[in-house]
């Protein structure tokens, strides 16, 4: 697909200097050195004159619950860092902190009055190829240092190293590396139709594309057809990729695929979603529109938004 590369987080040819990872000590004090705070998956944002932008700060001299201190690549200006900030305490802690959809920004007092955490899906589009990212691989490392401070080999507490990407046991001596799950994510078509679906709990009257994991010793191909005929009872034939977006909610590689229906029968399984339906061209153009009564669009920013708005241009190739 010519376009893949254009889905949010898609890439913006980040040099990601693995070479200099052992010298990250010294990158930090580089006169261009630049750190993007995070605080608990929030990504620190700067709002000026209604645009936002990431908070990249040339310092984090005194700031309150830095942590864990990431190199992320370089760029014309220097090195590029992501903090772990999570430990500061606000002094209210949002009930929808991790939520769907979170609203709340939080403002440390070391910070301009202009900076904010906010949630990263609610601001993604945003954002420029370069500040998404950043902010993704950000997001995505801090949360796997996260959930994996014990060694998986004999459970001993084990230490970042590699300048954040990796973690050692200083025990048995095992090197472990950030995981990432891949899932597949199907744009499943019959002639003039789109196969929808939606899971519990989301917003009201939002569909989307199904998706699930592949399984170990399983190709691409075989999970698309697995997944929607597990979930909606359709038989898949011909797997087409088309393009892939990281995803760091928290640790996915979403791989966007064209699956070609050989049934149309619907049979959901409630244990997997809520309800599946085939929507013609039509009527996804609607909901896109905003104008269908039945159905909302996928979340912008989301890979099943870009290719479904990709399948209703015709730009798929």
């Amino acid at each position: 697909m010519r376009l893949a590369e254009q889905v949010t987080f898609g890439g913006s040819a980040l040099d990601r200097a693995a070479h200099l990872r052992p010298e990250a000590e010294v990158l930090a004090t580089h006169s261009g050195a630049r750190i993007l705070p995070m605080w608990r998956g929030k990504p620190l944002v700067a709002e000026r004159d209604d645009r936002l932008s990431l908070g990249l700060l040339p310092s984090m001299q005194g700031l309150d619950g830095a942590g864990l201190r990431i190199l992320l690549g370089m760029d014309d200006e220097g090195p590029l860092f992501g903090m772990d900030l999570s430990a500061w305490e606000p002094e209210e802690i949002p009930e929808t902190l991790h939520a769907f959809s979170d609203p709340s920004v939080q403002r440390h007092p070391g910070l301009p009055a202009d900076h904010g955490f906010r949630e990263l899906r609610a601001i993604m589009t945003q954002l420029d190829p370069r500040a998404a990212e950043l902010a993704a691989a950000t997001r995505g490392l801090l949360e796997w240092h996260r959930t994996h401070a014990f060694c998986a080999r004999c459970g001993h507490p084990s230490d970042p190293a590699s300048a954040g990407w990796q973690r050692d046991c200083p025990s048995c001596g095992a090197h472990h590396f950030p995981r990432t799950d891949p899932v597949a994510i199907m744009l499943v078509t019959h002639g003039n139709d789109l196969l929808l679906g939606r899971s519990p709990g989301w917003p009201e009257r939002m569909y989307s594309l199904l998706a699930g994991f592949v399984e170990p010793g399983e190709t691409l191909e075989a999970a698309v057809r697995r997944e929607v005929h597990e979930e909606a009872g359709v038989r898949v034939g011909r797997v087409d990729y088309l393009a892939s977006q990281p995803w760091p909610f928290p640790a996915s590689l979403m791989l966007g695929c064209l699956g070609h229906a050989t049934s149309r029968e619907i049979t959901v399984d409630p244990a997997e979603i809520e309800d599946a339906r085939w929507v013609s061209r039509e009527d996804v153009a609607r909901a896109f529109a905003g104008d269908h009564p039945e159905i909302a669009a996928a979340r912008e920013g989301a890979i099943a938004h870009f290719l479904i708005r990709n399948w209703l241009a015709d730009t798929l190739d």
